[in-house]
């Protein structure tokens, strides 16, 4: 099977075409530092060709949801640096995810700071969990021309905190609703000066991020996560085809290590004028190693290898409650079925004791 290929990244074999997709835990402590814990939650799936971690804010700034881990501060650098040795020495290869949430957070989690956007619009229609529970959005601070440099920079600094910390590689989450993906979005992004008002300047902030972080650790080591198609966070495009498009070609003419495209994973029903496959719409646009994510089981992912349409297959939900999934998947086992109860927070229950295949 194509799943079980060996495939190059960034200058480096990968055992396999699958990775384990970067999922938010919530299990690091109110500094933001990783424990014991996730060094044996990474070290139990270093079976996948790649691993991209949870989000990890790239500063204080950048904070979203408690519990959250950083890699802004020495010990949070020195406690990642614990997880990536553990999983070089299982002989995998482990990406860290560079996080900015944006306006995805409450001044309660933030020392009373309200969140930062493009613009002063707040998310509707959804509630934020904190450490108080639930609240509605409030509505964020518009940054500045100068405050967008500045994160520009925290970006890179946290690029060059990632490899201090022993990581292969990094990858902007750009998806989902954070950050970068609100400067895309005109939903979001109701500006009128460089980074705003055309698709060329909402895609600027991104393109800068992007470029900053390939000046700051090199070649063949940066990825970026896109989600074209998905409305979670208030996220909506007016054409996204255009948009993704753009920003697709820009990307293609850096040296990056892959661009990660998420399927659609909400009803699109109503939004008649997205793309149903934005995998297999924006992943021709490029020269790229695409990861596609969304949904994908052994069968499927398998499918959009043979068709071309990826080159490798990213499992979220799959690669948490199986650690040993390539294995799985050789053997076509019975699959363990996630918690969702137990997804964000707590210790090891639902985290690092789901068992292997005896």
């Amino acid at each position: 099977m194509k799943l079980f290929e060996k495939k190059v990244l960034g200058g480096q074999t990968l055992k396999n075409s699958m990775a384990m997709a970067p999922m938010t835990r919530s299990r690091a402590n109110t500094s933001g530092i990783v424990g014991d814990l996730t060094v044996l939650y990474y070290t139990q799936r270093a079976s996948a060709g790649l691993i991209i971690t949870e989000g990890i804010n790239i500063s204080e700034q950048a904070l979203g949801s408690a519990l959250t881990p950083g890699l802004y501060t020495q010990e949070q650098i020195e406690a990642w640096r614990k997880v990536t040795n553990a999983v070089h020495n299982e002989g995998g290869v482990i990406y860290a995810q560079l996080w900015h949430t944006g306006r995805v957070g409450h001044s309660s989690d933030r020392n009373g700071k309200l969140p930062v956007a493009p613009s002063a619009i707040a998310i509707e229609g959804q509630r934020h969990f904190t450490m108080k529970g639930m609240q509605d959005y409030e509505t964020p601070h518009a940054l500045s021309a100068e405050e967008i440099k500045q994160i520009v920079q925290d970006y890179r600094q946290a690029a060059l905190n990632a490899i201090a910390a022993g990581f292969d590689g990094v990858e902007l989450h750009a998806a989902f609703g954070y950050l970068p993906n609100q400067f895309l979005a005109d939903s979001a992004n109701k500006r009128n000066d460089e980074y705003g008002g055309s698709i060329e300047n909402r895609s600027r902030f991104t393109l800068e991020v992007m470029k900053g972080l390939v000046q700051a650790i090199g070649s063949n080591k940066v990825g970026i996560r896109l989600s074209p198609t998905i409305p979670y966070n208030s996220i909506f495009s007016t054409d996204p085809v255009a948009q993704f498009s753009h920003l697709v070609g820009e990307l293609d003419k850096m040296p990056l290590a892959y661009i990660h495209l998420m399927s659609s994973l909400f009803p699109l029903d109503k939004l008649p004028h997205y793309p149903k496959d934005p995998v297999g719409t924006f992943s021709k646009l490029t020269r790229h190693t695409i990861i596609a994510n969304g949904g994908y089981t052994r069968e499927t992912g398998e499918a959009a290898l043979a068709e071309g349409m990826a080159d490798i297959i990213s499992y979220g939900a799959l690669f948490l409650a199986n650690p040993d999934l390539p294995k799985r998947f050789e053997l076509n086992s019975e699959l363990n079925q996630a918690d969702r109860a137990t997804m964000f927070g707590g210790g090891e229950q639902g985290y690092t004791d789901y068992p292997f295949l005896a």
